[in-house]
């Protein structure tokens, strides 16, 4: 049976995804866990074991707020199945207006074919989180000139 959550709290699986979706180390994970103060997960598991997970940082946008998603990541093992569209279906219908950093081309399309079709210029997005939090929420886009793809509802 496969179910999605939304909680606060953090367990060796979520790690494990993290480490092997990115490759960062367990104490880079943790501090991210420990530091990021305005944060939730969304996991979704199949028979009680994680599948896929994304973050969903408060962010705001020229004064409006959105939910930022962050390390969206999916176990190899179980990649291909539809988790990660099912996670961010989830997202937008939870939530009015959320956006994220596409790391690559590959990823740009994916999204865009997921409805995140507003091109929001980084500079813009404004976190309440501290500079290395920052710093983390921003990284690992290989674009030559990043942009945020954002899904407003109405659009």
């Amino acid at each position: 049976m496969v179910s999605i959550i939304e909680t606060n709290s953090y367990d060796k699986s979520i790690i494990a995804l993290w480490q092997e979706a990115f490759g960062d180390t367990e104490e880079d994970v943790q501090f991210f866990l420990d530091n990021c103060q305005n944060k939730s997960v969304l996991t979704l598991s199949d028979n009680n074991e994680l599948c896929a997970m994304l973050f969903l940082v408060d962010a705001v946008v020229n004064g409006t707020d959105y939910k930022y998603i962050y390390a969206a990541c999916t176990f190899r093992k179980y990649r291909g199945k539809g988790y990660m569209s099912a996670l961010l279906k989830y997202a937008v219908t939870a939530y009015k207006n959320i956006l994220l950093i596409p790391a690559d081309d590959e990823l740009v399309n994916y999204y865009k074919k997921r409805d995140f079709n507003r091109i929001v210029d980084i500079n813009k997005i404004k976190f309440n989180e501290c500079s290395e939090i920052q710093e983390y929420l921003f990284e690992g886009c290989s674009l030559k000139e990043p942009f945020a793809l954002a899904f407003v509802k109405g659009d």
